[in-house]
């Protein structure tokens, strides 16, 4: 057995983390394995402001004057991977199986399992089998394709971002999820991906469909904690990108989804779900930037078919942009990084002529952070965010709530 140092073991997610990771490469006859993942735990303190009572309605803590403090899973989870590679019959087959344990414990002290809302998932489970002349083939659970390259740009993905007082004792925080992009979330799917041709390369795939998740109005919409749930109509997913080597390295993208979503209470039988995305990155000497927006139609604002339909059936309209600065400190090789991001959700003709009428919800984070490499595997992190909803009603007063959070803690590859 020999340890080998490079870049994702198993994961998507971890593969753009970071540049400094270990695999345990294991040698098993027709097979090579590869055993690898990541632990990570961070101390956060959360203090909320805002209306009164408003950073309850909405989501962001117990009100007024709040304060939360925890340790905690930051954006990326915890996990342990197992790969394995061969080739065969003029064909590459691979598998990869994760579990995701999180380091929370729930206010009671006593652990839950994930039936419970606890902290264990089982992320990943997918085989593949191609060849580089035409591409390769998946079929099993991975990060969904529309919208997965924000996350994987994200700064946060090293560190906590938000969510770290309202989601105390879950598996992760939401980084910049739901303030600047939209949940790429973890799917059963059947996928397709072309090869490399000079570093243009495409990837569309079928995968399971959630159902919509509908709100009516008022602080039901934005403190609804229901996501989408399986069994719904299958989602079209696909994603197109252009990536270059060199003194100015970078990454062009964009993707999208369109799912069917019916079963609606009023006289609308069905609708269509629709999004799409833009993005890059481009670096030069330490310095990077990255840039994205999104927009969707019944698409919802965080967790894809939440609240992107009213109980009716009439869709709402969302978008969703970052911008992100960053630069690698020579030598030292700490990474310094600046982001603010926001996610919109419009309300329909019907959500503004109810008696409790509203017209948008905006979620919005500015963060700053350091990352810091202790040794080629352990990250120091520090990171600041300050995450602001705004609700505006029609009739009503808005409502303005906010939550600041302070993170210190590290994480592991191997």
């Amino acid at each position: 057995m020999k340890t080998t140092i490079k870049l994702a073991v198993a994961s998507a997610l971890v593969a753009a983390a970071s540049s400094a990771q270990a695999g345990i490469t294991i040698p098993a006859g027709d097979w090579t394995l590869d055993i690898g993942g990541v632990v990570n735990a961070y101390y956060t303190t959360t203090k909320y402001s805002g209306d009164n009572g408003g950073t309850a309605a909405l989501g962001l803590g117990n009100g007024n004057g709040a304060s939360s403090n925890n340790i905690t899973t930051g954006l990326l989870p915890n996990y342990l991977s197992v790969s394995g590679k061969t080739r065969q019959n003029d064909l590459d087959v691979g598998f990869t199986i994760s579990m995701n344990p999180g380091a929370s414990s729930s206010s009671s002290g006593i652990q839950r399992d994930s039936a419970d809302g606890g902290r264990n998932e089982n992320r990943q489970a997918f085989l593949t089998f191609g060849d580089k002349s035409w591409g390769s083939i998946k079929l099993g659970k991975d990060l969904g394709i529309y919208a997965s390259d924000a996350i994987l740009n994200d700064m946060t993905l090293l560190g906590v971002g938000g969510g770290a007082g309202a989601l105390s004792g879950n598996t992760t925080t939401l980084g910049r999820i739901g303030s600047g992009f939209m949940y790429a979330d973890w799917k059963s799917q059947v996928a397709y991906s072309s090869p490399n041709w000079n570093g243009f390369q495409f990837t569309v795939g079928l995968t399971q469909g959630w159902n919509a998740v509908n709100a009516d109005e008022g602080t039901t919409l934005v403190s609804s904690a229901n996501t989408g749930r399986s069994g719904a109509s299958s989602a079209y997913e696909g994603k197109a990108s252009y990536e270059w080597a060199g003194d100015v390295s970078g990454k062009v993208w964009a993707s999208a989804i369109s799912q069917r979503v019916s079963g609606f209470a009023g006289a609308i039988g069905a609708d269509r779900a629709t999004a799409m995305d833009i993005g890059a990155n481009v670096n030069l000497a330490g310095f990077g930037l990255t840039a994205y927006y999104g927009q969707g139609d019944g698409i919802g604002q965080t967790f894809q078919l939440r609240n992107g339909f009213d109980a009716n059936g009439k869709s709402r309209d969302s978008d969703q942009w970052y911008l992100q600065g960053t630069y690698t400190l020579p030598g030292v090789g700490t990474k310094l990084g600046v982001s603010y991001g926001e996610s919109t959700l419009d309300a329909n003709s019907s959500d503004k002529t109810q008696a409790n009428g509203w017209s948008e919800v905006q979620d919005s984070m500015w963060t700053v952070g350091a990352y810091h490499p202790l040794t080629k595997h352990l990250n120091l992190v520090a990171e600041y965010s300050e995450s602001e909803r705004e609700f505006d009603r029609v009739a009503a007063s808005s409502i303005d709530a906010k939550a600041k959070t302070v993170s210190l803690g590290a994480i592991l590859f191997f």
